[in-house]
């Protein structure tokens, strides 16, 4: 009997139906980024439910399950986030998250559930594996610096450094039942901005009494807009966005300073230094120019995602085994971001993509939206195909650090 066909026996209706309810009750009490500690212990029940060994706690509430296969041989991690989003869900469904304010908008309960699924498969099929299986359920995603980091300055892995990491990611504009690939670079970085206005407030009508901060502010957003975008590499994908203005004035009432938050990613590491000393500069002159003062503070946020093209390519190939060609599709690159990326500069990792959209309909519900939904019957083609590519990538030949 192949590897496909045991996959596909082990994993019965009945066990995908457990999946499934577990994967609702992840969803209905989701928790916030670094405070996933119901979420933990949830997971921690169901690993000594079925006796996986396990070491906790990572970063106060990640966890690092482990499976040791029967005959020696390579390490491989894989990786699941953990943690939710603040937004009142409104997606109707009958397991809708009962943390008020708090939803699983981008998939993490289908992440863990997937894992959980996939640990249940690997662990009847020790026979097959030749060598070592990590499983990392990773807290706060969402937030900066990105429990990645952190994990890997606790150690995570106290000597046992895998040699390569995989992850999968929902894609709501994919279909259930299709998988995604794409080598080398992939996802972006992404840095927070914070920049401080200062000048001189006053009555609105009193025009050569203040320092307007507000036209500063304003000269400030178009003039970093236009040179950025233009001073930018060419081929290189650069995005700044500015969310959040505050003055907070009158109608006749300058305020003495304004507030500006935004985001700057793009796909080219030496780009973003350079970018973000132009965000400074520029800011100062223009403010400095018009009898004020900036404050400019860079949050370094993610790093850019790099799949490891070895593996992402062999990968693809396995996963085109399984599932067969049409199910696989090649995508294109991301501006959003994602921590794994930590994991990938230092260890060969690729992360590709489930598709969860409705196989009937072509609307689907994005990411981080209120109304998201995932279409359950993915989980059956993220359990598979995650182990399988556990137990065929241990069997491929060495791949090369190739990121810095």
């Amino acid at each position: 009997m192949n590897l496909e066909q045991q996959i596909a026996n082990i994993l019965t209706d009945q066990m995908l139906e457990e999946i499934l309810s577990i994967r609702r009750q992840l969803h209905q009490y989701p928790e916030l980024s670094f405070q996933e500690y119901s979420t933990s212990e949830t997971i921690r029940g169901y690993l000594d439910q079925w006796e996986i060994s396990y070491t906790f706690p990572h970063v106060e509430t990640g966890i690092v399950a482990r499976i040791q296969g029967d005959t020696p041989g390579k390490r491989i991690a894989l990786r699941t986030d953990m943690d939710a989003l603040p937004i009142l869900e409104q997606s109707g469904l009958d397991f809708s998250s009962r943390n008020k304010g708090v939803m699983h908008a981008c998939g993490h309960d289908m992440h863990m559930a997937s894992m959980l699924g996939t640990i249940r498969v690997l662990n009847l099929m020790k026979h097959e594996i030749q060598g070592e299986l990590l499983f990392l359920f990773q807290p706060g995603e969402e937030m900066n610096p990105g429990g990645a980091k952190m994990m890997l300055e606790e150690g995570v892995f106290e000597g046992r450094e895998p040699h390569m990491i995989i992850a999968q990611h929902v894609l709501p504009e994919m279909k259930a039942g299709h998988v995604g690939f794409r080598p080398g670079i992939y996802m972006a970085s992404t840095d927070e901005i914070f920049i401080t206005v200062n000048g001189k407030g006053g009555h609105g009508a009193l025009r050569k009494h203040i320092k307007d901060p507000v036209l500063m502010a304003s000269r400030i957003l178009l003039t970093l807009q236009e040179e950025i975008m233009r001073m930018a590499p060419e081929k290189v994908p650069t995005v700044l966005s500015f969310g959040k203005v505050l003055a907070d004035g009158a109608t006749n009432v300058i305020p003495d300073d304004v507030i500006l938050e935004g985001t700057f990613r793009t796909m080219n590491e030496e780009w973003r230094k350079e970018a973000h000393r132009l965000i400074k500069q520029l800011s100062s002159d223009i403010a400095s120019g018009m009898g004020g003062s900036v404050e400019v503070e860079i949050k370094n946020g993610y790093p850019v995602l790099h799949n490891h093209e070895q593996l992402t390519l062999e990968a693809k190939v396995l996963a085109t085994k399984l599932l067969g060609k049409a199910q696989v599709e090649d995508m294109d690159i991301r501006m959003t971001a994602e921590d794994f990326a930590w994991f990938t500069r230092r260890i060969p990792g690729m992360m590709y993509r489930l598709g969860v959209g409705d196989p009937s309909s072509e609307q689907s519900l994005a990411l981080h939206s209120p109304l998201f939904k995932a279409h359950e019957s993915s989980l059956r083609t993220g359990i598979s195909l995650m182990a399988y590519l556990a137990v065929e990538l241990l069997k491929i030949k060495a791949v090369e650090k190739i990121n810095s």
